[in-house]
């Protein structure tokens, strides 16, 4: 399994905001056991199938970046940063990660569980199972950061009393953001 974890420094920020932005960067094989990528549904995402995250901030906010390889081909998975790092099972890495939090847990507050206070990276894979995508959040962590990436069986729902939910946790990446 190779992995790769880069941090650096960002601009300066004032005293007492966090720490400053940095990039990071991961790159793992999904296999059984937590590691650093770990699969919770061999059926959706197979042990050796791969997985890469990766952050960049900047003033004008993160951008992350998922890219998987070796997953089922022609597929919909939803993903999203979460609080805590990967586990045993999908329940470890605890709720989506929210910029703003939702004082109502778990959330599905489509104020609160949406792509602006939320990292979601829902994505569908090619004939070979390949598949990536970008998304930008208009803010940085801070002290407080995602700590993984769960990919999901669905993609992401938006409704009311719904928003946010993707299904069945298949797979996770931990990725301190």
């Amino acid at each position: 399994m190779a992995v790769l974890l880069l941090a650096g420094c960002g601009g300066s920020e004032p005293v007492g905001s966090g720490p400053p932005a940095r990039d990071v960067a991961v790159n793992a094989t999904f296999m059984t056991t937590p590691e650093v990528a770990i699969t919770y549904s061999e059926d959706l995402v197979r042990v050796g199938a791969r997985g890469a995250v990766s952050a960049h901030a900047d003033e004008g906010g993160t951008t992350v970046r998922l890219a998987v390889r070796g997953l089922l081909p022609d597929r919909v998975y939803g993903a999203h940063a979460h609080a805590l790092p990967c586990g045993a099972d999908g329940d470890a890495a605890g709720p989506h990660f929210q910029h703003e939090p939702d004082p109502g847990q778990p959330s599905t507050d489509p104020r609160f569980a949406n792509p602006e206070n939320e990292v979601w990276l829902d994505l569908t894979t090619d004939a070979n199972g390949a598949g990536s995508v970008e998304t930008v959040v208009p803010w940085q962590f801070t002290d407080r950061r995602a700590r993984s990436v769960v990919i999901h069986a669905e993609p992401t729902r938006t409704g009311p009393g719904e928003a946010g939910t993707a299904g069945q946790r298949v797979a996770c990446v931990s990725v301190d953001f």
